[in-house]
């Protein structure tokens, strides 16, 4: 049941961070809540299936630009999502490219306070907020 809810959580936060893009970027739109769904739904397999496979192809482009194709390879990922979706469209690659980093973004934080437990509790003093995200992030990599 876990699973479940994990999973359920994740297309909740996944979708709610495409809502919140739609309002900050002015070349992303739903045209209904089920559009706004089931793109939520398959970003989320197309970033678990398909955006693998794309990174393991480009290890050579990834390392020699120190990474940052894989803000590429984001975009993209929305790029397709948004052809496949009738309901979901993007106005084009830098939308789609600035548009993937806040949501990558917003959708750590949100699941940072989400899927916190007793034993990995998160306190973070206001004066070392920077200090931790660069040691959480370093300890991702």
């Amino acid at each position: 049941m876990d699973g479940i809810f994990e999973f359920l959580t994740h297309w909740a936060i996944t979708a709610l961070s495409l809502w919140i893009a739609s309002f900050i970027f002015h070349g992303i739109s739903f045209s209904n809540k089920r559009s706004l769904f089931i793109s939520a739904l398959l970003l989320g397999l197309a970033n678990a299936i398909i955006r693998p496979i794309v990174i393991w192809l480009t290890i050579p482009l990834t390392i020699f630009t120190f990474g940052l194709f894989l803000l590429v390879i984001n975009a993209l990922m929305m790029l397709l999502v948004s052809s496949m979706v009738s309901g979901f469209k993007v106005s084009g690659f830098w939308t789609a490219f600035f548009a993937s980093i806040f949501i990558a973004v917003l959708s750590f934080f949100v699941g940072l306070f989400i899927f916190q437990t007793s034993d990995n509790p998160i306190v973070v003093p206001s004066h070392h907020g920077l200090t931790f995200a660069l040691v959480y992030f370093s300890n991702l990599v």
